[in-house]
């Protein structure tokens, strides 16, 4: 058994992305893992998750666009705004599919909003949606969304069904809400699904994907560097002349490093000596 991997998982719905992670840690016998953006509870899909040293690449995985899929019931009420926390169920009047369609497009671009309240943001080190469950009233800062594409699908009234790719620290809940507002109505997400993350993904007949991470990460691959590996195995100083500065994955027979490359042509270990997994050691 592998002591790293890097693996997209195919989280059900109506399970925490907690208890996804603990399941996925005994199925691979690891302890130490870890996941990138949280999955909410009643939402289904892509769970990229880390296991070992792999952990420590999460800040430099290609995570963008996110993409998914959602179903906007249109009169429904949730302090949640999804269908864990109904409050009310108002029927409403049916739309002009081309208004909807209209409002869709209109999201597209980068604004500032205020994610709900049951998220997984922190209020004095508790997590919001604790405090909103025990009914606490707090004041979340607004913080910034980019939708590069939203299309809609289907609208069989009252649920509207879109596909939506957005940046790191996005909540469809929201986008659903905004949609619903500009409608005149409340609204809630009745299902949502994550399709990927960046270009990770796997189905929900596959389940489980073990990836390659040397296929995820956003830097250039220096080529001939063997003569520096043991220098850089033991994480010794060693300068690179004619390199561009710039970050960089070094590859060896046994380990990979990320390194950032100055102008003098210094260097700086952002992160060194990351064994493969052996499936990999071939395929890079």
């Amino acid at each position: 058994m592998a002591n790293a991997l890097l693996v997209a998982a195919y989280k059900p719905p109506f399970l925490s992305s907690n208890a996804c992670l603990s399941r996925l840690k005994k199925h691979f016998g690891m302890s130490k893992a870890g996941y990138l953006g949280t999955l909410d509870p009643f939402a289904k899909g892509v769970l990229v998750v880390g296991f070992g040293s792999y952990t420590r690449l999460f800040p430099h995985l290609q995570k963008v666009p996110k993409a998914y899929r959602a179903t906007l019931w249109l009169g429904a009420k949730s302090a949640s705004l999804d269908i864990e926390h109904i409050e009310s169920i108002e029927i409403i009047p049916e739309y002009n599919q081309s208004d909807i369609e209209k409002i869709l497009f209109s999201l597209k671009g980068t604004f500032d909003y205020t994610p709900p309240a049951f998220s997984a943001k922190h209020i004095n080190g508790q997590r919001a949606y604790k405090l909103a469950r025990e009914g606490k009233v707090f004041t979340l800062q607004q913080i910034q969304m980019s939708i590069y594409n939203i299309t809609l699908l289907s609208y069989h009234h009252p649920f509207v069904h879109f596909e939506v790719s957005v940046s790191e620290g996005a909540y469809v809940r929201s986008i659903g809400e905004i949609i619903a507002k500009k409608l005149g109505v409340n609204g809630v997400l009745s299902s949502l699904e994550r399709i990927s993350e960046g270009q990770m993904s796997v189905s929900a007949t596959e389940q489980i994907r073990i990836l390659n991470p040397l296929e995820y990460l956003p830097y250039p691959q220096l080529e001939n560097m063997h003569r520096f590996s043991k220098q850089m195995y033991d994480g010794k100083k060693i300068t690179l002349k004619n390199a561009q500065k710039g970050k960089y994955i070094v590859c060896f027979e046994d380990f990979f490093s990320i390194i950032e490359i100055f102008s003098n042509g210094g260097i700086q270990y952002i992160l060194n000596r990351i064994e493969y997994v052996d499936t990999f050691k071939k395929t890079r």
